[in-house]
């Protein structure tokens, strides 16, 4: 097998080395024999360029399968669990999701040594976008409406799921800061849960800053997310999270991956985050308006509501929503970042740039000029 030199995606859209060790040849041969099923590995095929984790594409004498590593102080076998239960629950439901494969104790996430192991089998399709950075607009807007009515499918199979909240804020995609009445003393009581958050935050002024940060925003949407029905949600509905048949105009979704930000939420977050995910280019604001990709934004609405009805107060909503949607998981990177890799440069990127930066931008023509896409699209 071979190991070939690996980077992943930096915080700026460029190529950096990763914050976790490439999977090995021998660590992949070590953890298949405890899954006889797929007989031995041949071949490490293809190193994800993800950042937040290790994966690769592994070829065995029985077919090909996606090996994922967590570091246990970001999953333990508990909280790895989680994702794959509601994966379960989506299939059963007829989601077109890889199956996440069972060791020989019948186990779907292993534990060796430091590390936390999860296999699935190889997802169907063209994995077209699988080397697109998370925070990259998607250019092809029947690509779009395809996402949305996917995304629309995926909440219709979650109905009945009520699986309690994720035991964890490590990037996981949540919503409690910004669906609280007070997002600040909210912030506040988790802090003694969060020893690395509540450092980080010791030096910045996160008060002043959230305060002034979700006033514009949150006094018009509060009441209503309030009252938005729970729902779990995938978290992190971008194009590269989605294989095809092909990569023509008309090509329909053959699968869904990567539930490692899943939570349970409300429908409407999950239709925000595909906008913010899918229809900016943030690592490109300096372009002004040709950062923002208003058909892709309204395609992904479009296609939503072909499948599942949205009213017009949804879509009002969502547009007060979407300044907000990113505040709990970019909280959630600042605490990975400080507390778990060490690194305050990219935490100060996460504060500085992701939680406050996107928040910000909302407030300027480009940003206003999608929010009101939104709005007329009602």
């Amino acid at each position: 097998m071979n190991d070939p030199i690996h980077l992943a995606h930096g915080l700026a859209g460029d190529n950096t080395p990763p914050d976790w060790p490439t999977l090995t040849a021998t660590e992949v041969d070590t953890l298949l024999r405890g899954y006889p099923q797929l007989g031995a590995p041949t071949r490490i095929e293809w190193h994800s360029p993800r950042p937040l984790s290790a994966a690769c594409l592994v070829e065995t004498t029985s077919g090909v399968v996606f090996i994922k590593r967590h570091h246990h102080r970001v999953r333990s076998v508990a909280t790895l669990s989680e994702e794959h239960h509601f994966i379960a629950h989506l299939r059963a439901n007829g989601m077109p999701i890889p199956t996440v494969l069972c060791d020989a104790q019948e186990q779907t996430a292993v534990l060796i040594g430091d590390w936390i192991y999860e296999v699935h089998e190889h997802a169907a399709g063209i994995d077209l976008y699988r080397d697109a950075i998370s925070w990259s607009p998607l250019p092809n807007r029947e690509h779009a409406l395809g996402a949305g009515r996917m995304l629309a499918t995926l909440h219709e199979a979650a109905a009945g799921y009520h699986a309690a909240q994720r035991d964890t804020h490590i990037l996981v995609s949540r919503s409690e800061v910004i669906t609280s009445s007070d997002p600040i003393a909210t912030l506040q009581a988790q802090l003694p849960q969060r020893p690395g958050l509540a450092d980080y935050l010791g030096d910045r002024d996160w008060r002043t800053d959230l305060t002034q940060l979700l006033a514009p925003w949150h006094a018009s949407a509060r009441q209503q997310l309030a009252q938005q029905p729970r729902l779990w949600t995938h978290g992190d509905w971008h194009v590269s999270n989605l294989c095809w048949s092909g990569d023509s105009a008309d090509a329909r979704i053959t699968a869904v991956l990567d539930f490692g930000l899943a939570a349970a939420n409300f429908a409407l977050f999950d239709l925000a985050t595909a906008i913010e995910r899918n229809a900016i280019a943030w690592l490109a604001l300096d372009t002004g308006d040709a950062a923002v990709y208003l058909d892709i934004a309204c395609a992904l609405i479009e296609g939503y509501r072909q499948h599942r009805l949205l009213q017009a107060a949804d879509v009002q909503l969502l547009s007060n929503l979407l300044p907000l949607v990113h505040v709990d998981f970019a909280l959630s990177e600042v605490e990975y970042f400080h507390s778990i890799t060490g690194s305050r440069a990219n935490a100060d990127v996460a504060y500085d740039t992701f939680l406050l930066g996107h928040t910000a931008w909302f407030a300027t023509p480009p940003g206003q000029a999608l929010l009101q896409a939104i709005r007329d699209s009602a």
